[in-house]
This record gives C-alpha cells, structure tokens and sequence, in this order.
C-alpha cells in the first residue's frame, strides 16, 4: 500500500509547487456486467486516487487482485483468465477536470465535472471522456462518476464458452473522499 501511494506522489510530483492536493487510499470501485444468463459484480475499497484542485489533474492507481467477488471462483477466473493480474497488477487512470474553470472546488459545494484521460487496464491504454460529480464539504472532496468501458477495447478475451455470461460493455462506478495532502 506505501508503494502505491509513493507512486501517487511522483505522479503528482509535475503538478504545481503551491497547488492544492487531495489524496485517498480508500476509494471504491465497482464494476458489473449484466446479461440475461448472469450478473457480475465486484468491488474494490482499496483505491489509491489523487487530485490537484489548483490544475485539475487527478490520477487513480487501482490494484486488480484487490477486487472482490461473490463467489471465489469468480475472482479466481477474473485475475487469472480475464484481466491476468499477475502480469498486469494494476490499472490506472490519469487525467484533468476539463472544466475546471467553471467549478471552483476551493469552495463548499456541488459541481459537475467533465473528465478526461488514458484508462490503461491489462497493459492497454484508451483515451475516455466521462461525467461526474465533486462535492466539497467540511475540507473534503467526494467525487463520483459512472461510465462504460468494452472488454475488447483493453485486449481482454473471452472463451466463446462464456460470451453470453459476460456483457460487452461493463459498467464502473467509482466513489472516492479525498483530504487535503499534508
């Protein structure tokens, strides 16, 4: 966990000298995939995630052996068949608020956001565009964002055994309340 968050902070080391840097170790994130023969779903409360208020450059380390299902066997399947943890231990996300200059998250309230960056899981990297929300409220911020990825577009295969188990598209929903670096 200390080697994630040290890798956090380099990430963050090209960011501002006088910015204002919030940081979590405990974001979640949950993912499902829904289709008539079976629903998936895992979480994960160990997300490491970082965000300069000042540029709005934002980063998110996850750990993929991290993720819990409710069957072993799942979990099994998913680190060593699909997303082949071993090999490809995390995802990460790095990115910018684009419309940063319409929010001011210095401040106490809601604000929607428009995100932006390179989501690389099982060693692919893919440009996303996605909606969320911040809200800053007693010195924390709490994002928020739900988007689609394809399973294909990250070069995960699925057996035909399997296909009408797995959805194409899989839903992610990340929930992270950041505090101020000190």
């Amino acid at each position: 966990m200390k080697k994630a968050v040290i890798v956090l902070l380099v990430l963050l080391a090209g960011f501002q000298v006088q910015a204002q840097r919030y940081l979590t170790k405990n974001g979640k994130i949950t993912f499902s995939s829904d289709t008539p023969f079976e629903k998936i779903e895992a979480k994960n409360d160990q997300v490491n995630a970082a965000l300069d208020i000042a540029s709005g450059d934002i980063v998110f380390k996850v750990l993929m052996k991290s993720f819990e299902f409710d069957r072993a066997l799942m979990q099994e399947h998913f680190n060593e068949n699909y997303v082949e943890s071993d090999k490809f231990p995390n995802a990460l996300f790095k990115g910018k608020v684009n419309n940063l200059k319409s929010i001011s998250l210095t401040k106490e309230g809601s604000y929607e956001a428009e995100i932006e960056g390179d989501l690389t899981i099982h060693g692919v990297s893919k440009h996303i565009k996605t909606k969320g929300t911040f809200e800053n409220k007693d010195n924390k911020i709490t994002g928020k964002s739900k988007f689609q990825i394809k399973v294909e577009d990250y070069g995960i295969k699925v057996p035909k055994a399997v296909t009408e188990k797995i959805a194409n598209n899989i839903e992610i929903q990340v929930l992270v309340v950041l505090s101020p670096l000190k």
